[in-house]
């Protein structure tokens, strides 16, 4: 027997040079220790290893250079034992069971493996290994079941090395391949798999390499030899491989197919995703009453979750306002592109309407009928022929084609059970057809679309036959009034999605004055425009009876009363008188008007506030105060100096400061009122009139007083007679002489004190007596024997028109005569 190189010593203890036997190990854990002792010819033990003494309880201090015979076996054994050594020292070897005793005294049995060898000098020892049966026989037990386990298992299992190369794998995974078990070994997943997502597979191990934390459920996908003609799925599981000292050796994994659970969670996923997309759509659809931002709002909630490219055709009838109806079976269709949306750069745009285009469609073609059935038309795979049939133009093809459409789903926008037009889905990046459920999606959102949209066009049908009511009631002309520089602005609300009830008017009124007045239905929509309508006719019916602002606002208030339950308004009325620059105001409810001096000094009218209109019952009062020359009043309604947040006086300041600042024009005034106070558009409608009062020409108003001896009648009809000649009106002097000398005959027959005569030129000649009496005229029947009674008569003939008017000091009774054309 050939001996080591460097032997063990013959002396006692543990030797530098003496053999180490490496106990078994299994995936760097010890399994079962291995004992060793090394002893000279005569059977004293030179060695003795640490195994030795955790598997006997000998300690090595105690038992090197010891006879191992006396302290290992049994009194009774121990001649058969000697033997046997003798022939292990002349050179046999022997291995085998055999007992031997623990230093508690029980018996270990030992698997021995015995070696002759040489020492020192050519002495013979005996190197003698051990492990214990019972442990030997469990790591047998324990390796054939994990080979059996590894090679019988139905799961697919593999070994890799630090390169991610095959080591190991057992028939299950070389079964699930397609590819035998030779062909794995050496090469990496992704040159015997190129099929699945080899990528991906590889970055999972690679972290469970480098960090040691193993990864369960970690999910490859794709085609295999095995089955290529179908995507599987696998669930693997990894775990790396060190040895005792923690190098690392590779890894392994585990590896089941769980193709069905995959396409149960992948339906399951989009199913929650169609959820979710119906779910965000609701709430992005119909945000506005604007038909075309509907339109965007469903593409925009489509591409790119659901398509790479949607649009959105509305029937143009539609669009311009008409009723929809059902599409007779020998009818074509105009539609308008009103939303397009694309995903990617797809460039299907040019193979697509652009939003503002028009498209017409014979009753033949296959959009036409789907939209006259009402049902989807669904291409679950388009190729050029059924690009062909959809395409608008056949220029159009090939830049579908290029785009790479490959599913396209069309849904009618129905409401009502009529047409609006429809809906399309182009999927050109995203890899799966349009199904079943997605055509139900589709139904769904465009569906809610349609409404949204028919509500949209309803409103815009309701908003403007509002706005068109609404326009007609508000003045269509302001007559230039002399003596009054009038300006005006009316702004309707940006906000509020219905018309409102605000109005302004100009009322001329005899002997030059004018009435203001300003006026706020509370509510929108079209009752309150049509309220506004029936008020402000009202208003200016009274105010051309010569009514005062305050019993015009009394009328009113009847009127508003009878209207109905829950119709109230506010108003504001002013009459000016131009000759002697004379304000009366009365208000109910509504907001003071500010007066601004020709020194800029802008202030808020103290006046009475009254009750709005409607609320019945109530007296209203009126102020008296002089315009001044130069002098500005401005009337205007909540809306412009409202704003949430904000209190109302704030508003109204910011416009007395605005006012204050002088060298504006008229206009000027208005446009910076709008401009300061209506900043991104106004929550409700905007009324406002400005008056400024201007010098009266002189040529434009003659005034004598009737006081003296002389005859009144004679002395007014010259006045009358010489006015108008210095007015180059001589051809109604005849008239006018007689007129005034009724109206001054009248005066002093039933009035007793006539006070003055005017003559105003405006629009028309007026002819105004006024006296202290307070009973207006008027006509009575006379007989052929009555000596009086016919003034009245002769001024109602020769009147354009005629009237009288209550005043502080007594009424006024005048008369109107047409001026001759060019004057």
């Amino acid at each position: 027997m050939q001996t080591p190189d460097s032997g063990p010593s013959a002396e006692g203890g543990q030797n530098a040079g003496t053999p180490e036997i490496v106990p078994a190990r299994l995936d760097g854990h010890r399994l079962v220790p291995v004992a060793t002792a090394l002893l000279d010819a005569d059977g004293r033990i030179l060695h003795w290893s640490e195994d030795a003494e955790r598997l006997l309880g000998w300690p090595a201090e105690e038992i090197v250079g010891q006879y191992a015979a006396p302290l290992l076996t049994r009194p009774e054994r121990r001649h058969d034992v000697m033997a046997l050594y003798g022939r292990i020292v002349s050179g046999r070897r022997w291995s085998g069971v055999f007992p031997v005793r623990h230093h508690d005294g029980h018996e270990v049995e030992l698997e021995f493996r015995t070696y002759g060898i040489v020492g020192p000098g050519g002495r013979p020892m005996v190197l003698a290994t051990g492990s214990d049966v019972r442990a030997l026989r469990q790591v047998e037990a324990n390796l054939a079941m994990m080979d059996g386990f590894f090679t019988q298992s139905p799961i697919g299992m593999a070994v890799y090395d630090t390169q991610l190369r095959f080591v190991r794998i057992n028939e299950a995974l070389a079964r699930i391949n397609g590819v035998p078990v030779s062909g794995h070994l050496g090469r990496r997943v992704d040159d015997v798999l190129p099929g699945l997502n080899a990528a991906e597979i590889e970055e999972v191990m690679r972290e469970v390499l480098a960090t040691g934390r193993p990864v369960v459920d970690a999910r490859s996908h794709g085609r295999t030899p095995g089955d290529p003609g179908r995507d599987r799925a696998w669930s693997t599981s990894y775990y790396r491989l060190e040895d005792v000292s923690g190098r690392v050796l590779g890894l392994s994994s585990s590896i089941i197919d769980v193709t069905e659970r995959f396409q149960a969670e992948a339906r399951a996923a989009r199913a929650q995703e169609r959820l979710s997309l119906l779910a965000d759509a609701s709430t992005r659809i119909g945000t506005t009453l604007d038909l075309r931002r509907t339109a965007e709002e469903l593409v925009g909630a489509v591409v790119p979750r659901f398509a790479d490219f949607a649009t959105v055709d509305l029937l143009d009838p539609v669009l311009q306002g008409e009723e929809p109806s059902q599409l007779g079976p020998d009818q074509g269709i105009l539609l308008r592109a009103v939303a397009a949306v694309q995903a990617h750069g797809s460039g299907l745009t040019a193979a697509a309407d652009s939003v503002g285009e028009t498209t017409a469609y014979d009753s033949n073609r296959i959009y036409t009928q789907s939209l006259r059935s009402g049902r989807p038309l669904l291409f679950r795979h388009v190729d050029e022929a059924a690009l062909m049939s959809l395409a608008a133009h056949p220029d159009r093809v090939e830049p579908g084609l290029e785009a790479g459409v490959h599913s396209y789903l069309l849904v009618p926008l129905m409401a009502r059970g009529m047409v609006l037009g429809g809906a399309e889905f182009v999927r050109t990046h995203h890899p799966e057809p349009f199904g079943d459920a997605d055509v139900a999606l589709a139904e769904e959102l465009v569906a809610r679309t349609a409404i949204c949209i028919d509500n949209a066009r309803l409103y815009r049908r309701e908003k403007e036959t509002a706005l068109t009511l609404q326009r007609s009631l508000l003045p269509q002309e302001i007559h230039r009034t002399l003596g009054l520089e009038i300006a005006y602005r009316y702004l309707p609300s940006s906000v509020v999605s219905e018309v409102g009830g605000d109005w302004f008017d100009v009322v001329p009124l005899s002997c030059g004055r004018v009435a203001l007045v300003v006026g706020d239905v509370m509510g929108h929509g079209i009752r309150a425009a049509a309220t506004m309508g029936q008020l402000r006719t009202v208003a200016r019916t009274l105010a051309t009876l010569d009514l005062p602002p305050a019993q015009v606002l009394a009328r009113l208030d009847e009127t508003a009363t009878g209207i109905g339950e829950g119709q109230f308004a506010t108003c504001v009325c002013a009459v000016y008188d131009p000759v002697d620059r004379s304000c009366t105001l009365a208000g109910a409810g509504h907001l003071p008007p500010v007066v601004m001096a020709a020194d800029g000094n802008a202030r808020t009218l103290d006046l009475p506030p009254g009750v709005p209109l409607g609320v019945g019952g109530v007296a209203f009062e009126s102020v008296d105060f002089t315009l001044g020359e130069g002098g500005i009043l401005a009337l205007y309604t909540d809306g412009l100096v409202e704003r949430r947040g904000e209190d109302i006086d704030q508003g109204i300041d910011a416009l007395r400061r605005t006012l204050a600042e002088r060298g504006r024009t008229l206009e000027a005034h208005c446009d910076a009122v709008v401009s300061t106070l209506v900043r991104g558009g106004t929550e409700d409608d905007i009324a406002m009139i400005m008056a400024r009062a201007l010098p009266v020409p002189h040529d434009r108003i003659a005034t004598l007083p009737l006081t003296g001896e002389e005859p009144m009648p004679a002395l007014a009809r010259r006045f009358t007679r010489s006015t108008l000649g210095a007015w180059g009106l001589s051809p109604l002097a005849d008239f006018a002489e007689l007129l005034v000398s009724e109206l001054v005959t009248n005066a002093l027959v039933h009035a007793q004190e006539p006070r003055r005569l005017r003559l105003f030129r405006d629009r028309a000649l007026t002819l105004e007596v006024a006296d202290t009496g307070r009973q207006s005229p008027r006509l009575r029947p006379a007989s052929s024997e009555d000596e009086g009674g016919r003034g009245m008569h002769l001024i109602n003939e020769l009147a354009h028109r005629w009237g009288s008017r209550l005043t502080k000091e007594g009424k006024v009774v005048w008369a109107e005569l047409d001026l001759p054309l060019g004057s």
